[in-house]
């Protein structure tokens, strides 16, 4: 791998803003292969250098994972001269390489990954892998009294387009109607279609799990994380696995 500066290398790291790293190396808090270095600029390399901050080894990940807590109003792309887009809710010395696994509508909220693994990222999406979504919606109308059954049979909408078996729970009823969808692809509008067909209009679209991965529920809006370990893992079985 390219050699690399030593600040950027640790603000990939998450050990800090570009600006609080810098001051970090400047006040002899940080070591390459065990000497200090108070050189921000200091080129290293990521792969072999062993650089530690407090005495803490710092190791490098040529590949990052993050959920992203999609809000509202921002479009799933790296980047867009008219609208803001996911990757503007990073900090700009962190977008660079990074995209997002599939996409959600602007106006649909919750889980996004965002990372720089391209393999993963075709596995998830693999139509033959059949990786489940599940969505909360919030639906105005009345479904019909099967719509549960025919979402479990599976639905042709009126331009023909044929949608796989699918589930949906009621979760709550009132002036809106909730609902948990759970589905094994990603068509255009989907769930917002299927909702239709069976007699409602989905007014809010959250998604909440992607495979074995469930939005974190101390996540804000807007927010986002590195994924743990153990999430990880179930996000690249949920890639190997096929139905």
């Amino acid at each position: 791998m390219p050699r690399m500066r030593l600040d950027k290398l640790l603000s990939h790291l998450n050990c800090g803003s570009r600006r609080e790293v810098q001051a970090m190396i400047r006040s002899g808090r940080v070591t390459v292969d065990g000497a200090m270095e108070t050189d921000p600029a200091a080129k290293v390399d990521p792969d072999a250098a062993q650089v530690a901050l407090d005495e803490q080894a710092q190791c490098y990940r040529a590949q990052r994972y993050y959920m992203l807590n999609k809000p509202s109003g921002v479009i799933t792309a790296s980047r867009d001269e008219r609208h803001d887009t996911v990757l503007d809710l990073f900090p700009e010395e962190e977008r660079r390489g990074l995209f997002a696994v599939g996409r959600l509508d602007k106006d649909t909220e919750g889980l996004l990954i965002i990372t720089d693994d391209g393999a993963l990222s075709h596995a998830l999406m693999s139509p033959a892998r059949h990786v489940s979504k599940v969505y909360e919606a919030a639906v105005e109308g009345t479904l019909v009294s099967d719509a549960a059954e025919r979402f479990r049979q599976g639905l042709i909408l009126r331009d023909g387009t044929v949608c796989l078996p699918a589930r949906m729970e009621i979760l709550s009823e009132g002036v809106e109607t909730l609902v948990r969808v759970t589905l094994c692809e990603g068509k255009y509008h989907q769930v917002k279609r299927m909702v239709a067909a069976v007699g409602g209009t989905v007014v809010r679209l959250r998604r909440v799990q992607m495979g074995g991965l469930m939005l974190d529920p101390a996540l804000p809006a807007g927010a986002f994380r590195e994924l743990t370990g153990e999430e990880l893992t179930l996000l690249q079985q949920s890639g190997e696995e096929t139905s």
